[in-house]
């Protein structure tokens, strides 16, 4: 079963339970898939999926700080509650010290040294880490790695 149809049976489950909350979650990611697949006009595989799963995360994790800076807890508390439910969707995320050694490897593996190549490493970085690692933590790994190097 894919990620896809895995979400799409979270929805009905959730509508059967009668959960707003996950259900409204699970409509907005569905329907940004949905959105994704009519524009460029293709069938979304899981990798593609779980890139929108992790853009959407972020989105709210913005959203978030916006909401916590100007006084709206409660809107706050309310994206933090889906990104629970979009997590859910998200592979096991890897911790600092492996994504740290991850890029290390890379780094050696690309024979990059500098500032200068830090867009070299992050392309090679993104294609194998994508969904597993947040990119901001693992760009601030590759700004160490390169500037230590």
């Amino acid at each position: 079963m894919s990620l896809k149809d895995t979400i799409t049976e979270d929805m009905k489950t959730a509508m059967r339970a009668k959960d707003a909350e996950r259900l409204g979650t699970i409509r907005l990611l569905l329907a940004a898939l949905k959105q994704k697949e009519v524009d460029e006009r293709v069938v979304l595989d899981d990798a593609a999926v779980i890139a929108i799963v992790d853009k959407m995360v972020k989105q709210r994790k913005d959203s978030i700080a916006a909401f916590t800076q100007g006084g709206r807890v409660d809107l706050a508390d309310k994206e933090a509650a889906e990104i629970k439910v979009l997590e859910a969707y998200l592979p096991q995320r890897m911790s600092a010290d492996e994504v740290t050694a991850e890029v290390k490897a890379i780094v050696a593996e690309l024979g990059a040294s500098g500032p200068g190549d830090m867009g070299k490493v992050m392309g090679a970085v993104k294609t194998r880490l994508a969904g597993k690692a947040d990119m901001g933590q693992v760009s601030a790994a590759v700004k160490a790695a390169l500037s230590g190097a």
